[in-house]
């Protein structure tokens, strides 16, 4: 951690830094992930975020493969298409005894396989000699468990911590203990499987021989557990065998989509196996974690976004998300959480810091956002699925939302919702750009007091439209009524106060005073989504969506270019989002900006093919795009993280003019355009109620035209255009 120091919550690199050179490898399944260097170790460079983490604590912080004590070549680092498993090639240089060659280099093949399951990490080294003389060599793993909380990891001093405990060792085992502060054990628990070994506390060695042409495969586990939660030890095989089962669950309740396009394939495969693997089965159904390494836990905005991006192809996991922040939903005041009645966490989390209070996460609720957001996806859940049984379940906590937005959120009853927190270790800035710089002023002085967010707005009036919609369908039509006047009320109200002619959209945010922050922003292309724009201004905020200062060929800044704060390396002042382009995109296509939101596709797209398996990243920095040239890389971006790699469907989505109406039965394509680089799309096992249909939409030169494949069960597909 040398070559990095952070404050507050900005990243600063030494000159000499090769994090920027260094690649990773994520391994992820439930509550336990694998942040490894392409060699499969967790070595002790860059920022040191390499390790094997289980529910918020580093488990594994140092893990290497030495044979005859060196560092091996690598040959080759892949990992399997669904993200399960990593497979790694490798062979030795020439190592010697002294004047003696004891191994040529190339002559030793070892294949490394590694699979997280069930809170374990299976290691199978298989060993082929490919000389034609006997090799005998030694095999060692070198090991350590700092057990950091994952905030120690990213930054986070702590004055005093728990104890590391006696390592106990046996003949092929290491029981490597931590007691934290929270009085809970944490242990690793190393098990080497060899013929001719030795165990300590920090290595394991094992001595090989292979004959010419002979194999033999090491199997080692690394086992995080607490004193609080078992976990069952499994073969390898039988750990693959799990994982593949919750894949080839996932991939039967999905929609499949395939193009003309083998590039665009893989970014649509690429981002489907990063949503699977993100996803953890809860107690409440299936949740996707925000992002690896420092965002694998619940976050209620993010879940609810990556649901929204992905609710067309897998309605289940929008139901999933539903449940838990259903089951979450705040019942008190708790001003350390942040906590009123009705509203959605923020996030939650696991691990010793969280436990103590060190860090106010545990079950935080510092965010404006959320609360709306998830009333918009029950009200799209049912939409797409028809699933009334469902939205009856969760009836009350959508009017408990309401209730929070007109009471909690808005304590100056002006109209708005705002937020100012409660707990000064929390978040200052509570939307998604939660930097504590991202709302400011013309002038580039910080916005103060009680803000309310442009977005967040639009969020409320689509929230109560879609609740009235909802009211009507449960009888309660008086309420219904009333929630659209308060809708009409909000729209009227927000244009009028929030857009800022000079600069030819709406300000990101009114301060404490009411005053607007007037700079271009990428919220606005969110307020489109959600239809709270006015006709007359929808045109000039396109316009302004899509000026090369706002829009720089890749995606949409989160702040445009010649804002006082516009910097394109920060992390929301002026970096791209993929998320957030996105959602501009959805919202140009609401507005009939089908040009526009193609645009928007092409470009990110085009980052997906300069990135190493075609993995957008949580964000990237916003410089101007140079033909031929690569997007330039946030340093410590996540990835993969969910709401990137959901990017794709929600541009998609919005480019083929998809909407769903369970209530008709009907699937409707709206003026659907395709980019150049698609000429046809197959969407398979689209699904609606009990009807399932397949489709091909082909690009012709003037429009796009769809052939229905297959068709089983009630639903009409109608195409406008």
């Amino acid at each position: 951690m040398d070559d990095v120091i952070q404050i507050d919550d900005q990243w600063y690199y030494a000159a000499g830094s090769q994090k920027t050179d260094s690649r990773n490898q994520v391994l992820k399944q439930g509550n336990t992930f694998a942040v490894l260097d392409l060699l499969g170790d967790i070595s002790r460079t860059g920022l040191g975020e390499q390790g094997v983490y289980h529910l918020g604590t580093r488990h594994l912080s140092h893990w290497e493969l030495l044979i005859n004590d060196r560092r091996p070549m690598l040959l080759n680092s892949t990992m399997k298409e669904d993200n399960s498993v990593l497979m790694v090639e490798l062979t030795t240089p020439d190592i010697h005894e002294g004047d003696r060659l004891v191994l040529r280099k190339g002559e030793l093949h070892a294949s490394r396989s590694i699979i997280i399951e069930g809170a374990i990490l299976y290691e199978n080294l298989k060993l082929t000699n490919y000389s034609n003389a006997p090799l005998v060599f030694e095999i060692k793993y070198h090991y350590a468990a700092d057990f950091r909380d994952i905030f120690e990891v990213r930054g986070n001093h702590r004055s005093r911590r728990g104890s590391l405990l006696p390592v106990e060792v046996d003949s092929d085992s290491a029981l490597l203990k931590y007691r934290g502060l929270d009085q809970i054990e944490r242990s690793t628990e190393i098990d080497v499987q060899g013929k001719e070994q030795t165990v300590s506390d920090k290595e394991a060695n094992i001595r090989i021989q292979l004959q010419p042409g002979e194999s033999d495969t090491l199997r080692t586990i690394v086992a995080c557990q607490n004193d609080q939660i078992p976990v069952t030890k499994r073969s390898q095989q039988q750990a693959i065998q799990q994982v593949s089962t919750f894949i080839d669950q996932f991939n039967q309740e999905r929609t499949c989509i395939q193009t003309s396009n083998e590039q665009f394939n893989d970014w649509i495969n690429r981002s489907t196996s990063d949503l699977m693997m993100l996803t953890s089965e809860t107690p409440h159904g299936p949740y996707p974690y925000a992002g690896v390494p420092w965002f694998s836990t619940p976050f209620g905005r993010d879940g609810i976004i990556t649901a929204l991006q992905t609710l067309w192809i897998h309605p289940q996991l929008s139901k999933g998300v539903l449940n838990f922040l259903a089951a979450t939903q705040a019942t008190e005041l708790d001003p350390v959480a942040e906590s009123e009645p009705g509203k959605i966490f923020h996030e939650i989390r696991e691990g010793e810091m969280a436990a103590l209070g060190e860090i106010p996460f545990r079950q935080y609720y510092g965010t404006v956002d959320a609360t709306p957001l998830f009333v918009i996806l029950a009200a799209h859940y049912y939409w797409r699925t028809g699933d009334l049984e469902f939205l009856e379940k969760i009836w009350t906590n959508i009017k408990r939302a309401i209730a929070w937005i007109d009471s909690y959120g808005d304590p100056d009853r002006d109209g708005f919702l705002e937020y100012m927190r409660q707990n000064e270790d929390g978040l200052k800035q509570q939307g998604w750009k939660d930097s504590d710089d991202s709302i400011f002023h013309a002038d580039g002085n910080n916005a103060e007091g009680a803000i309310a967010l442009s977005e967040v707005q639009g969020y409320v009036y689509a929230a109560k439209n879609r609740a009235a919609d909802l009211a009507e369908i449960f009888g309660e039509k008086e309420w219904a009524s009333q929630l659209r006047a308060e809708a009409t009320d909000l729209k009227k109200k927000f244009n009028e106060r929030f857009w800022v002619d000079s600069i030819g959209t709406f300000a990101i945010a009114l301060d404490g005073e009411k005053n607007p922050c007037a700079v271009k922003n990428s919220n606005a292309g969110h307020l489109l989504y959600t239809g709270i724009v006015e006709e007359k201004y929808v045109k000039r905020l396109a316009e302004t969506l899509m000026d090369e200062d706002t829009f720089n060929g890749w995606g949409i800044r989160t702040i445009s270019r010649g804002e006082l704060k516009y910097n394109p390396m920060s992390y929301h002042n002026g970096s791209i989002w993929p998320h957030d382009t996105a959602l501009c995109a959805a919202g140009l296509s609401r507005y009939g900006y089908q040009s526009e939101c193609t645009r928007l596709l092409v470009g990110m797209f085009d980052v997906s093919c300069f990135l190493e398996w075609h993995r957008l990243p949580e964000l990237f920095c916003g410089f101007d795009r140079i033909n031929g040239h690569a997007p330039t890389l946030y340093p410590v971006a996540c990835a993969p993280q969910a709401w990137a790699a959901g990017s794709v469907f929600m541009l998609l989505q919005s480019c083929l003019g998809l909407k769903f109406y369970s209530h008709l039965s009907e699937i409707r394509f709206e003026n659907p355009m395709l980019p150049p680089a698609i000429q046809w799309i197959s969407i398979k096992n689209l699904r609606m109620g009990e009807a399932t249909i397949d489709c091909t939409l082909r690009r012709h030169p003037r429009d796009v035209g769809m052939n229905v494949d297959r068709k089983e069960g009630n639903v009409k597909i109608v195409l406008v255009s």
